[in-house]
């Protein structure tokens, strides 16, 4: 219990814009690596978990008509009851037209598209693995010349954490992160180096 309260005493690391920008760049200029930054954006914008993320389906995150959802059942997520209240994420506009990219991209190079098929695959069409994905995200942060290093898991904070920096709301962020509790999402609380900065430009002095 106390190692639990000094985790959420202490603010999670966390990606810059500048650092988001250059990750998001770097893979999005490479034919080969959209599906990474499919991948990224993904978490950035929903705040999905690494298992999550690879535990979706087309059916999931498409329509019949291969439009994305704007909402998106959750299947796999982490449970913290044994009988937990269904849990969603909601998908912005700007996701939803990488992730409609990346279906066509699957259904020019005749890939398999039934809706139980994953989302994301390896180049043999299996379902990405976690040693995949956390392979390919430090490829990326060397391409993108990223000085600090990170874990996948960082994505999630630094989506949870720019919620709230743009909100100030505690309880859309704990809904946005779906923490049951709200002692979790408070460390997503703790400012910024730049908000310190610009709070000190501007002290009168």
């Amino acid at each position: 219990m106390a190692a639990y309260a000094e985790s959420i005493s202490r603010p999670p690391r966390t990606l810059t814009e500048r650092e988001v920008a250059a990750l998001l760049r770097a893979s999005g200029q490479h034919r080969e690596g959209f599906r990474d930054h499919v991948l990224m954006s993904l978490a950035l914008a929903t705040g999905l978990r690494e298992h999550e993320l690879l535990a979706l389906n087309l059916g999931d995150v498409f329509d019949e008509a291969g439009r994305a959802r704007r909402h998106v059942r959750l299947r796999v997520f982490k449970r913290s009851s044994p009988e937990p209240a269904p849990q969603e994420v909601v998908l912005s506009d700007t996701v939803r037209a990488k992730l409609e990219k990346l279906l066509r991209a699957r259904r020019a190079s005749g890939g398999e598209l039934g809706s139980d098929s994953p989302l994301f695959v390896s180049r043999l069409g299996r379902r990405l693995s976690a040693r995949q994905v956390r392979h390919a995200f430090r490829v990326w942060q060397e391409r993108a010349g990223l000085e600090r290093r990170f874990n996948f898991h960082a994505l999630r904070h630094t989506a949870c954490s720019g919620v709230y920096r743009r909100t100030k709301d505690i309880r859309l962020t704990q809904r946005f992160a779906r923490h049951r509790s709200l002692l979790s999402t408070a460390r997503y609380t703790h400012p910024t180096d730049d908000e310190l900065v610009r709070a000190v430009q501007e002290l009168p002095c």
